[in-house]
């Protein structure tokens, strides 16, 4: 079911909080904008004038250097005025709402926030309070969803793979504390993908997994058979309370990605990885830096991605695309 809060009246896109319940449409209008901006990396002059006058917050309360980064250049390159806030140092450390942080934030004409949480459901909470001029995109909230992350991988997917629904994906690791991976399962079916599996002990599936259309494997060589895309997860230790997997080197000998079980899936597919990566955990180096790995291109077509998901949010990407909005 689409998520209502995210759509102004006349059904234009106004926050992104969640993949969950978007429109096919929508994402391929994200990633079909993202494609005009990959060129504006590449000027002597990175900048187009699609935010000039507008104020973006990037509101980190859990920290994450790349996202953060990445946020900020895209913010840069469309000429907006950016302010990083530091949570830890903030009015929050002294017992201020999230709320309350907005809203003091908003009265110095905030256009928009980037926000990130480590409670579920923060930025919907925050879109809720926000006045119609006041945009808001979600960084990552707890378990819930990242969307941004989960279509630069998507945008990533399509620029070295082509067509979706010719494609077999699979999701390897931590699928049950990871956000990352339910963004990314939602973008996957929508864009029509040929199959979608998850493999991970069973200590690391959620129950009934199945229910979000993906087929669940605890054996990796079998979960990789003929795959085009295997897109790895880190493991969240962070948000792990218990023994969730019986020790790092087993994991790593069951589940990490090494050359030898890349080989099960088809000779031509691609690794992906949202970082930051654990090397010996959940990858080989050698994978990681291998041909087949398109780790880095994911960085980098982070920044077009969220170019275009804050200039369609705010509106300006008929200017900088000739094309309809999302």
């Amino acid at each position: 079911m689409r998520d209502d809060l995210q759509f102004d009246g006349h059904g234009r896109l106004r926050h992104l909080l969640t993949i969950e319940g978007l429109p096919r449409q929508t994402l391929l209008d994200i990633l079909n904008t993202a494609e005009s901006f990959i060129s504006v990396g590449e000027r002597e002059i990175k900048k187009v004038p699609l935010m000039r006058g507008k104020t973006v917050v990037n509101l980190f309360f859990e920290s994450s250097t790349r996202t953060r980064t990445t946020f900020e250049i895209a913010a840069k390159r469309l000429s907006a005025d950016v302010i990083n806030l530091a949570v830890a140092q903030s009015s929050t450390s002294k017992g201020e709402t999230v709320l309350d942080t907005v809203r003091n934030l908003e009265a110095m004409h905030t256009d928009l926030f980037v926000v990130r949480h480590r409670e579920s459901g923060a930025a919907h909470l925050i879109a809720r309070h926000v006045p119609p001029h006041v945009h808001i995109v979600n960084a990552g909230d707890g378990r819930h969803a990242h969307p941004t992350q989960a279509l630069l991988d998507m945008f990533t997917i399509r620029r070295h793979k082509g067509d979706f629904e010719k494609l077999r994906f699979a999701i390897v690791g931590d699928i049950l504390h990871s956000r990352v991976a339910r963004s990314q399962i939602h973008a996957l079916t929508t864009l029509g993908a040929a199959e979608v599996r998850v493999i991970a002990p069973r200590t690391l599936l959620p129950m009934a997994v199945e229910k979000l259309g993906v087929h669940p494997y605890t054996d990796m060589r079998a979960g990789l058979h003929d795959v085009d895309v295997v897109l790895m997860l880190r493991l969240q230790r962070e948000r792990m309370n218990g023994a969730f997997i019986s020790s790092e080197q087993e994991y790593f000998n069951l589940y990490g990605l090494t050359q030898d079980k890349l080989e099960r899936a088809k000779p031509d597919a691609i690794v992906m990885h949202p970082g930051p990566m654990n090397r010996g955990l959940e990858i080989d180096s050698a994978v990681a830096d291998g041909p087949q790995s398109v780790i880095l291109p994911q960085v980098t077509y982070g920044i077009a991605v969220r170019m275009a998901i804050m200039a369609l949010i705010m509106g300006g990407a008929e200017t900088a695309t000739g094309g309809r909005r999302a």
